[in-house]
């Protein structure tokens, strides 16, 4: 483990200052990759100032969120930002999984995994808009999970007391963060039973058993698409999610949009609206619901085809440069309807568009 405490001769929270001054209006993110340090070292600096130390109990926490009314959801991770507005139903913990949790709801729909959770801070910034109030929660890291943002909607006296009853006695400035480890090494496609696999995932009854599938045959996610049958996965271009979501957007198509880390998926269902590209970076800017995709780092996109018990399963899905899943792109479906055969003409669109540019 290491604490930041002094760097180059200067107080981290110095450095933090000196950032600031120098570059008027630079984003915490974005002064951590100046610094070398995580945003969550960074934003512990300002404890005692700007932002409050919260306990680190999360299920609790996230147990009195209902209580914030309308707010505004924020999960990421390096390539992907998932915003979404709204109220945030009851919390679940998942039964006979002590770390995990659900937030099911028609405005904010959550996965959560809190065993890489380990630091919550509540936050007072200025934004372009005004002071923005916020919640947010950090892995051992020093990495963001998930950030929720009062609104001018939201229900700020239950926001004063959510943080006054969680407040940490321990108001002290820094974090202590353990380095991240290198992601392991896939093994070679030649010592995995590709025909076992290949008929595993033939016989998938639904998409949730496709993460154990890929775990029993030792495979990494993106090695998993390319050695199953092209039946079922297949290769398109790295910037398909645009082609996707202007043509759901032309169509009035729903869509579900999945984005997560370590600690958290964030899903959107509905419609999209209004999509623009600007600055590098691919954009959905409607109301309820902001999707930017920084497309520098964009490595892969393939098609995946899964077996349910509802029929197959049509999914786009997005790879960084570095092989891990950013996004995943559906049809709005639910357990026990079939797939919409809308969806699955859009998607089949991609592999024509891409065999025309081809011929």
């Amino acid at each position: 483990m290491r604490t930041v405490e002094k760097i180059e001769g200067m107080d981290l929270a110095e450095r933090w200052k000196k950032v600031r001054e120098e570059r008027e209006g630079i984003r915490i993110r974005d002064a951590a990759e100046v610094l070398r340090v995580t945003e969550g070292e960074l934003l512990a600096t300002e404890v005692g100032a700007s932002a409050v130390r919260l306990r680190p109990e999360f299920q609790e926490i996230f147990g009195r969120l209902d209580s914030l009314g309308r707010v505004m959801a924020l999960t990421r991770n390096q390539e992907v930002v998932h915003e979404r507005k709204g109220t945030y139903g009851t919390f679940e913990a998942v039964s006979g999984h002590g770390n995990m949790g659900l937030v099911l709801g028609d405005d904010i729909d959550l996965r959560i995994f809190f065993s890489s959770w380990a630091h919550a801070f509540a936050v007072t910034s200025e934004g372009q808009k005004g002071t923005l109030h916020s919640l947010q929660f950090f892995d051992r890291h020093g990495d963001a999970i998930h950030k929720i943002y009062l609104t001018e909607d939201s229900e700020t006296q239950a926001y004063v007391e959510l943080v006054l009853e969680f407040m940490n006695e321990d108001q002290s400035g820094g974090i202590s963060v353990v380095p991240r480890e290198a992601r392991p090494s896939e093994l070679p496609d030649e010592e995995i039973d590709v025909e076992g696999f290949r008929n595993a995932w033939r016989s998938l009854k639904d998409t949730h058993d496709f993460f154990p599938l890929i775990r029993k045959f030792k495979v990494g996610r993106e090695q998993a698409l390319r050695l199953a049958d092209r039946e079922f996965a297949y290769p398109v271009p790295a910037d398909s999610f645009k082609f996707v979501l202007n043509t759901a957007a032309e169509r009035h198509l729903p869509i579900m949009v999945f984005v997560g880390n370590g600690g958290m998926i964030q899903i959107h269902t509905g419609e999209v609206e209004k999509v623009l590209e600007a600055r590098g970076w691919f954009n959905v800017m409607d109301e309820r619901f902001n999707l930017h995709i920084d497309q520098s780092n964009i490595g892969s996109a393939w098609v995946v085809r899964k077996p349910t018990d509802d029929g197959i399963v049509t999914s786009l899905e997005i790879f960084n440069a570095e092989g891990e899943n950013v996004a995943l792109f559906f049809g709005k479906r639910k357990p026990g309807i079939p797939e919409m055969e809308a969806w699955r003409q859009l998607v089949a669109e991609i592999e024509r568009i891409e065999a025309a540019g081809a011929a």
